[in-house]
Formats: C-alpha cells, sequence, structure tokens
C-alpha cells in the first residue's frame, strides 16, 4: 500500500476525557480537522484485560462495550438478529464466553463507532486502527477454536532495548500449520472485521509472521525463549485474494532481519520509524532522518516508549545538546522533524502535541500494572495548538487538498 503525503494524532479513545465515543470524540475529530490532520489513530478497539490493556484482549473481534457513550440505549432483536446474520463467524462463541448482552453492546458500538466514523470522514479525518498479533489466553477465541492454538509455550519477545530480561506476553501461541490446512479462515475473518471498523490499520509484532520467540510456558521471564518460523507472506496472500489490497502498517520495531524487511516489502507494505530513536546511531539506523523511506509512517514517539518530553528529560546534557533540540520545546522539534521527514505519514501522540513528560506515558513494555490510564484534560488541545500543527502541515506538504 502506497500512503500519500499526509499527518495524523494518536489518541486511543479510553484517553478521551471522559473515555467514552461521546461529544469529547467529536470534539477531538473538529479540532483534528482545525489541525489540518488526516488522520486519528487509535489503539485496539477490543475489550481489554484486567490491567486495562487492549493487546491482550479477550476477543480478536468484538468490540469493546467500555467505550460506549450510551451503554444503555435500546437495542431490539431484529438488531441482534441482523449483526449476527452479518457476522456469523464468531458472534456466536463471544456471545457464549461475554453472556447476556454481549451482542447487544455490538449493536450499541456499530451505532456510535460508524456514526463518529462518517463525522470524522466528512471532515477529511480517517481512522487508523491497530490489530495485536494475538489472543487472550483466557477469551472467546481460545475456547471457540481450541485446536488453532499450541501449548507448552507461550508469547512474548526477547530482550531488548525496551526490557532487558524480554518481555513475558503469556498469549497462547498459534499452531500454523492448523491454520495453513483452513486456508487461514481465521484470519481472514479476523481481518475482514477489522476493516469493517478502520480505513488503514497498524499491525502489531509484525515480525512474529516472520519469526516468533516462543517461551516455555513454565519460564517467568523472556529470557529462555526461541525463535519459531511463522507464515510468512502465506497468510497475507490468502487473505489478499479474499478482501483485496490490504491497508496495512507492519510495526517493525524491535528485532528486526532482513527476511522481516523484505516480507515488508514485498507485501508493499509501510513500516515505521520513531524519531526517539534516531539520535543513538548513525549508519544504517532505520529512524535516522536521512533514512526514512517514503513509503513509511514517522512516529515521534509511541504508546510503548516514553513521551518525547520523557525522554529529552532523561537525556545526559551532553546527549541533550546533541540532539540538537531545543531544550524548552524538545517535542516541537520532533513534531517538525517528523513533518519534514521523506515518510509519507506523520503521526504525534496527542501527549507529545502538549510536551507532557513521563507522567502521561501511556506503556511501559514488562510491567503489567500502571499502564493504559492517561486521560487528556478537558480544553487541552487548544485552538492555537491546531494552529501550530496546521502551520507546520502547510510548510511540509501534509494537508489534504
Amino acid at each position: 500500500m502506497q500512503l500519500t503525503r499526509s499527518a495524523g494524532v494518536l489518541l486511543h479513545p479510553t484517553s478521551l476525557p471522559s473515555g467514552k465515543l461521546d461529544r469529547d470524540a467529536y470534539r477531538f475529530v473538529d479540532w483534528l480537522e482545525a489541525a489540518g490532520q488526516s488522520w486519528w489513530q487509535v489503539l485496539p478497539l477490543g475489550p481489554s484485560d484486567e490491567f486495562g490493556s487492549p493487546y491482550r484482549s479477550p476477543s480478536a473481534f468484538a468490540a469493546s462495550s467500555q467505550l460506549l457513550a450510551e451503554p444503555d440505549a435500546r437495542v431490539t432483536a431484529r438488531e441482534v438478529e441482523h449483526f449476527v446474520a452479518r457476522h456469523p463467524f464468531w458472534t456466536g462463541g463471544w456471545a457464549q464466553f461475554a453472556g447476556e448482552g454481549a451482542l447487544a453492546d455490538q449493536v450499541r458500538f456499530e451505532r456510535e463507532w460508524g456514526a463518529l466514523r462518517d463525522y470524522a470522514a466528512e471532515r477529511g479525518v480517517r481512522l487508523i486502527g491497530d490489530l495485536p498479533i494475538y489472543v487472550a489466553d483466557v477469551g472467546a477465541d481460545l475456547e471457540g477454536w481450541p485446536e488453532l492454538f499450541a501449548h507448552g509455550e507461550v508469547a512474548g519477545a526477547p530482550p531488548d532495548a525496551l526490557s532487558a530480561t524480554g518481555q513475558r506476553w503469556g498469549n497462547p501461541l498459534y499452531d500454523w500449520p492448523v491454520h495453513r490446512a483452513t486456508g487461514f479462515r481465521w484470519w481472514r475473518e479476523r481481518f475482514r472485521r477489522t476493516f469493517e471498523l478502520v480505513d488503514l490499520c497498524r499491525i502489531d509484532h509484525f515480525r512474529g509472521f516472520v519469526s516468533y520467540w516462543a517461551i516455555p510456558a513454565r519460564h517467568s521471564t523472556a529470557k529462555r525463549g526461541h525463535w519459531r518460523p511463522g507464515p510468512g507472506a502465506e497468510l497475507f496472500r490468502a487473505v489478499e485474494h479474499e478482501l483485496g489490497d490490504l491497508p496495512l502498517i507492519a510495526e517493525d520495531l524491535g528485532h528486526i532481519t532482513p527476511p522481516v524487511r523484505r516480507l515488508r516489502d514485498e507485501l508493499g507494505l509501510p513500516g515505521m520509524v520513531v524519531l526517539l530513536w534516531a539520535f543513538r546511531r548513525r549508519g544504517s539506523n532505520p529512524h535516522v532522518l536521512e533514512n526514512h523511506r517514503a513509503n513509511s509512517v514517522a512516529y515521534t514517539s509511541t504508546h510503548d516508549t516514553d513521551t518525547a518530553v520523557g525522554w529529552f528529560t532523561g537525556l545526559r546534557p551532553r546527549e541533550r545538546a546533541a540532539t540538537g533540540l531545543d531544550p524548552g520545546e524538545p517535542h516541537w522539534g520532533l513534531i517538525e522533524l517528523a513533518y519534514g521527514s521523506r515518510a509519507a505519514l506523520a503521526i504525534v501522540p496527542a501527549q507529545d502535541v502538549l510536551g507532557l513528560g513521563s507522567e502521561a506515558r501511556m506503556n511501559r513494555p514488562g510491567r503489567s500494572e500502571g499502564n493504559w490510564r492517561w486521560q487528556l484534560e478537558g480544553g487541552a488541545l487548544t485552538p492555537a495548538l491546531a494552529r501550530r500543527l496546521l502551520e507546520l502541515a502547510q510548510q511540509h506538504g501534509r494537508v489534504r487538498g
């Protein structure tokens, strides 16, 4: 997929002042329009786990009822029947797992999300979703299709710059030969559902489709895992054959090898660069500005990193000076670098627009508690901030025509 030159803001709906798809969501869309933004990026929309993580959802298909502005809105039996008729693959299993009222909540979500999406589209704002590679260890997917999952090992990531002991996510791993034997039906249906809800989607942990880190279930950290081969292009071709061109962004961060880059490029998917990492080493570092590819997405920071200001504050004085950023506004320096990048799409988390520190960080990888809690203060995204972003977007050719 080839992206057009544009810009957007990352803000999960739970981070809206109300945390709901209510008037705050519509006000945010209005602010995005005023700021010349073409995209609103969110995190996964499924129900979160007990720690609030949307990346460990009990359903790969259902949307979160916690986002509903009107959770008690009337839903008729006919509406539920119509929804089930359009989603026969997964609704039965979700109803069995989640209980009475679960499908009515999906109807409510479809109403609210559809109305918000239409409102955004009328203002030139499209939606970027996020697809976790894995499902929860307790949920409707594992209960409904146990044959699709392997046993004895769990998912995670090896030790890296984000975590010295790696990340033990604990999600079940896929039995890829079984998926292949079904023609990747579960994945075809999962992507179909995803593209009902968003215009473009970041696919999390893309490298796991080439090879993935398998951790013995009895181990408490990810240090002693090992690599196993993933399905590669075969999965995506099967989905593509049924659904057509796949509007995806490959999250190609972390331990990226040449085979991962080859798969990304073979599929024609844009990858990601993060400007917090552009000052570490030069050479082949893909995050350095001069190494950015046109078919990519440039982020100032992500939901898994510190904020721009938090990162800058944590640098040693010599390191801060070496960045060349204005110590008074390092976040705006990074935003301008992102907008000036040759990367087609520039995404800035709302925390970086606001210049917030580490207290506003969304997630700390490797920790289960204390994440996913940050919320925007009402009125924080001011008209002045919108004008400043708009001016940058105009200056760097990122405003829609």
